[in-house]
């Protein structure tokens, strides 16, 4: 085979060296721009975390000067309604040791009563209020404290059990208010209309999952019996926390189950 002419080789490797370089002139283009792409983006997304950051101080603002009224209100209400409820029931029993009318000493007792649900309800207005409170073991604490108080006076024994509680778990103000307003519903039902004389209280905690019961050993809810006010507003509440309350029959009496994400 000849050998091709000089200027043919020469045109020919001056045309390869050409084309060499032309692919790594547009290697180096594709790459230079595609640093280019990234550099934008990641200026756009320090931009946007910069703007996430100044949202989330801002939400961090608001929620500490929602948590200040908070405990400015729970301290007014602790400062000036406490002190004038117990100034109410001195005042009554005062007047009571005076009265010698069987009729009057009925009707002092009536708001001596009264006086004590006012006092009763404040107090759960001010845990309600408190930013301290809102994590798992203080609304667990607290049912149990509640429902043994609400149980002292009657023949219900009260029992309670905790199973793998993690006390600091965070929960909304929301949330604990809304799992209280259902306890308290539900120990109330079993109080007026189960004859149960046994009650038990259940909290366990599974990674996020948290579940609440309340059981007794009275007569149960029968299927014809119409359901009441109290458990389709216990419904509605667990609802709105897209959580779930279940009414299940025991052997014998009945089992309310609320369950959470938390």
């Amino acid at each position: 085979m000849k050998q091709l002419p000089d200027t043919i080789r020469l045109a020919y490797i001056i045309a390869v060296i050409l084309l060499i370089t032309f692919v790594i002139f547009i290697v180096f283009i594709v790459v230079l721009y595609n640093k280019r792409q990234l550099f934008f983006i990641q200026q756009q997304q320090l931009k946007e975390a910069e703007h996430q950051n100044q949202l989330l101080q801002k939400e961090l603002e608001k929620q500490k000067i929602l948590e200040k009224e908070r405990e400015r209100i729970s301290h007014d209400m602790h400062d000036d309604l406490g002190a004038g409820i117990s100034a109410l029931k001195l005042q009554a029993e005062f007047i009571k040791q005076k009265a010698s009318d069987d009729e009057l000493q009925n009707d002092i007792d009536e708001l001596l009563k009264t006086s004590e649900e006012m006092n009763i309800s404040m107090r759960e207005m001010l845990w309600s209020l408190n930013s301290g409170n809102d994590t798992l073991g203080s609304f667990v604490d607290y049912a149990i404290l509640y429902t043994g108080n609400f149980l002292k006076k009657t023949k219900i024994v009260l029992h309670s059990e905790c199973e793998n509680i993690i006390t600091e778990t965070p929960v909304s103000t929301e949330m604990r208010r809304n799992l209280f307003l259902c306890l308290k519903e539900a120990v109330n039902n079993v109080y007026k209309h189960s004859q149960a004389n046994t009650l038990k209280l259940s909290f366990s905690q599974e990674k996020n999952n948290f579940s609440m019961k309340i059981s007794d050993n009275g007569t149960g809810i029968h299927d014809e019996q119409p359901k009441g006010n109290g458990l389709r507003n216990m419904k509605r509440r667990m609802s709105e926390l897209s959580g779930e309350c279940n009414v299940m029959s025991g052997n014998p009496g009945t089992c309310l189950a609320f369950k959470i994400i938390v």
